[in-house]
């Protein structure tokens, strides 16, 4: 998919907002939604999305949204350091297919990451166990 488009109402982040597929939450207000990674590249992979935006990327994205999103990346940013205590946390965010886009509704990633530990490559990992992301949710939320 380009960087153009229309949003597609069908996409799994719409669907787990509408309450139509589960999901590991950590996180979540009026505006934003932060759960669990189902794929995660580390352990605490967790994903931040706007609940009010139909913006595919961050080039589509109402400056307001915008505002509202980062500042909640950065809180759940903060509470993944305190609960996780990694060495380093990458904060990603993809725009377009070929940048490594395979949701197309605007999210942030939070990675965790630990010196010598690999990190899995982004949407070509193995599924996790939903009860060990339930408990590293558990961590998260209880730092926030």
């Amino acid at each position: 998919m380009s960087l153009d488009g229309a949003y597609d109402e069908a996409n799994i982040f719409g669907k787990i907002i509408r309450g139509e597929m589960p999901a590991v939450k950590v996180y979540e207000d009026e505006a934003v939604l932060a759960f669990m990674d189902v794929f995660p590249q580390s352990k605490g992979h967790t994903l931040v999305i706007s609940k009010t935006s139909r913006a595919r990327n961050l080039l589509d994205a109402e400056p307001q949204v915008l505002e509202t999103l980062i500042l909640a990346v950065q809180k759940v940013t903060r509470a993944v350091r305190t609960a996780l205590k990694p060495d380093g946390i990458v904060v990603t965010q993809f725009n377009g297919a070929p940048a490594g886009q395979t949701i197309f509704h605007l999210h942030f990633h939070i990675i965790p990451r630990w010196e010598g530990v690999a990190v899995g490559r982004h949407a070509s990992g193995g599924m996790a166990d939903v009860e060990e992301l339930k408990g590293v949710a558990g961590q998260i939320s209880a730092a926030l």
